[in-house]
């Protein structure tokens, strides 16, 4: 088999026309990181560094494992010298979905065969400037053409203002970019910078935080601008699931003391965060927002990574002793059929779990795509067989690309749709499922359903 050939991913005959028949369709992501300014200005990329890896930690993960200096990768080294850098050891990557990734992209949008390494670093660099030089390859232009976007929600904090979503949605001419409100800095009451933050939150809408009724009354109002602007969800990183059976006047009473600067307990920081997360299913029931769970990512685990370089760098982890059940179902319960619920995990072993609190609860709690260190072909595929077999396949939340690389919408989707029609092509030919079947289900769980539980 050739690489990233016709069968690239697909063993099987009926896999092969599932993919002929879903591989067009347009991208519906309903989570990503996307840089919104970036799009909205519409500048061309500078070089092949800054649109290939600059702000990808997967690559500067795997650079860092095959002993690629710091300052070549995220530090004051030119871009040429970084990309020069990463052709050289980029061989040894081979096994890894970024070798796969980048070296799609190449081939897709560039017309570029050749296999990254030392010898040809240099004219791939070269070859890809001179395309990003020209409109074609903006920003928005890589959306609306080869990447075949249709929608894509971005992931906001609750006081940004959202100008940039407005003047990218108006060079669209539509609402193309929408935008997910991501309210963790105000819950993570325990974060260094969480009192430093409600300042930021009081200045932004004019407000004195004297109570968390004050801070609900903003969170509000906060939710209320994002509805206007095409709001469809609410995202959560936790590393585990908080109960929603605290009282609201103890939870006044921990806000005040954080307020003041006073230390909190392991157990005061639960209870502020659980009656904060009910506040929030309560409004997105009533708006019919999709509440996302990001679930189980153990962060900055490497200290002298975060010292130096900050957060999102590549030092996060996943844990699998972590038990989300306790806490999980008493928020579940309270909201039961009233949200819609997508539970995502980092730990490949908490797909089980999820999978049959998915079952229990119906058709609004739904398990989302094969999560950061599960987005592979390894572990989409895996988890594409366990929901067929203990949960719906038709009730899946669809792909996200969970990406501030724009070039994901093309590989991490292509990559996924390959995986799907190869797992729905072998369930076919056990004799599992009927075909036709099998083209409608395909098509659903990549585009349709995804459209219409999203509400986008």
């Amino acid at each position: 088999m050739s690489f990233l050939g016709k069968n690239y991913l697909i063993k099987n005959q009926t896999g092969l026309e599932i993919f002929e028949s879903i591989k067009s369709l347009p991208v519906i992501d309903p989570h990503n990181h996307a840089n919104v300014k970036e799009i909205a200005d519409n500048n061309c990329y500078g070089d092949a560094w800054q649109l290939f890896a600059a702000t990808d930690h997967y690559v500067w993960e795997m650079l860092r494992k095959r002993g690629v200096p710091e300052e070549l990768i995220t530090g004051k080294a030119s871009n040429r010298e970084k990309f020069l850098s990463m052709a050289k050891v980029f061989p040894e990557v081979a096994g890894n979905p970024v070798y796969e990734w980048v070296h799609l992209d190449l081939k897709r949008y560039f017309g570029i065969d050749d296999l990254i390494n030392e010898a040809n670093g240099e004219k791939i660099y070269n070859a890809v400037n001179a395309r990003l030089a020209t409109d074609a390859y903006r920003p928005q232009a890589l959306l609306t053409g080869p990447l075949n976007v249709e929608v894509m929600c971005s992931t906001d904090d609750l006081i940004d203002k959202l100008e940039d979503h407005d003047r990218a949605n108006a060079a669209f001419g539509k609402t193309m970019i929408r935008p997910t409100w991501r309210p963790d800095k105000a819950m993570k009451i325990f974060a260094n910078g969480w009192r430093a933050y409600m300042g930021q939150v009081e200045e932004r809408f004019g407000v004195k935080l004297n109570s968390l009724a004050d801070l609900f009354d903003v969170l509000k109002r906060s939710h209320d601008y994002f509805a206007e602007r095409g709001c469809r969800a609410s995202d959560h990183g936790i590393e585990l699931p908080v109960r929603a059976d605290y009282d609201f006047a103890d939870a006044d009473a921990v806000f005040k003391k954080a307020m003041a600067g006073e230390k909190l307990t392991c157990e005061e920081c639960d209870i502020f965060m659980g009656v904060f997360m009910v506040e929030v299913g309560e409004l997105n029931s009533k708006t019919d927002w999709v509440t996302q769970l990001h679930l189980g990512a153990v962060r900055d685990v490497r200290t002298k990574l975060f010292d130096s370089l900050g957060p999102d760098v590549g030092g996060d982890v996943s844990n699998h002793y972590q038990d989300y059940l306790p806490a999980l179902v008493t928020f579940l319960n309270r909201f039961d059929n009233r949200l819609k619920v997508v539970l995502y995990c980092l730990e490949a072993g908490h797909q089980a779990t999820l999978a049959t609190i998915a079952r229990a609860f119906g058709e609004k709690v739904v398990l989302g795509s094969a999560w950061w260190l599960n987005d592979t072909p390894i572990g989409m595929r895996r988890q594409l067989e366990y929901i067929g077999s203990t949960d719906v396949l038709s009730n899946f939340a669809g792909m996200v690309s969970d990406s501030r690389k724009l070039l994901s919408y093309g590989s991490r989707f292509e990559m996924f749709r390959r995986v799907l029609s190869d797992v729905l092509g072998d369930m076919t030919e056990r004799g599992q499922m009927p075909v036709e079947i099998t083209m409608d289900l395909a098509s659903r769980m990549a585009y349709s359903g995804t459209k219409k539980f999203w509400n986008l």
